[in-house]
């Protein structure tokens, strides 16, 4: 029986979310959302939700982050700076940018602070965080965009990236797009232009495609886990890449 799946990646407007069926040739839905509740709300109640967004935060760090976020890294040649290195639970939870810093350096080895662009992810993993159970993590992985092309790619990192200089670079898009297709993905659904540039970037629904692609190879049992035997954090949650 065909069951729907979603990807999920965060955007300017909220969430963008791209549900697919696993048995079905039917085209793919992509929609924008308000809230991580939202998601988990869905009228179509999709089995699995893959989401670019940390879930499990470590009570000290590393270098490089969590074990996952090193594993990933690992595979992805020039691209892996997408992975970013997640501080501290503690430095997470912090009330404003100083507070955070400050703690990020108390909780890792080598000391480190975070990135204003790590900073400014910080609501969106709080928001997760609140409700994430082990529970719900058998529904709910966390996965992550370029690990996913790397995978399409014949376990190989993709040439080009997705941005130059902050802005979205069409040779990585195109990229993107003809291993989405390969992978399964109407091409006609690919170049659509679904939302205003203001709400969500071409990069941005590229990458929830991505992750119902992982969603999808998450409910075959195909998916590849980073690392192979996850931590577990203080609330029991996995802290792991899907891919």
């Amino acid at each position: 029986m065909s069951a729907w799946v979603a990807g999920v990646d965060g955007c300017p407007a909220g969430w963008l979310v791209v549900l697919w069926e696993t048995l079905s040739a039917a085209t793919p839905q992509a929609r924008i959302v308000a809230s991580f509740a939202d998601i988990l709300a869905l009228p179509e109640a999709p089995h699995v939700i893959a989401i670019d967004m940390p879930i499990g935060l470590p009570e000290r760090t590393g270098i490089g982050g969590r074990e996952p976020d090193v594993a990933a890294r690992a595979v992805l040649g020039p691209r892996q700076s997408s992975v970013f290195a997640v501080p501290s639970r503690r430095a997470v939870m912090a009330a404003d940018y100083a507070t955070a810093c400050a703690t990020a350096l108390e909780t890792s080895e080598p000391p480190r602070k975070i990135s204003k662009q790590a900073w400014h992810l910080f609501p969106r993993i709080r928001e997760i965080d609140a409700v994430m159970t082990p529970g719900l993590q058998q529904r709910v992985y966390e996965c992550h965009p370029e690990v996913a092309f790397w995978a399409m790619n014949g376990e190989q990192h993709v040439a080009e990236p997705k941005k130059v200089k902050s802005r979205p670079y069409e040779p990585g898009l195109a990229l993107r797009r003809r291993l989405l297709a390969a992978a399964g993905f109407p091409p006609e659904f690919l170049e659509a232009t679904l939302f205003r540039s203001s709400a969500a970037g071409p990069d941005d629904f590229l990458d929830a495609c991505a992750c119902a692609w992982t969603a999808r190879r998450i409910v075959a049992g195909k998916a590849r886990t980073f690392p192979e035997e996850p931590p577990l954090d203080v609330h029991g949650l996995r802290q792991e890449i899907k891919a």
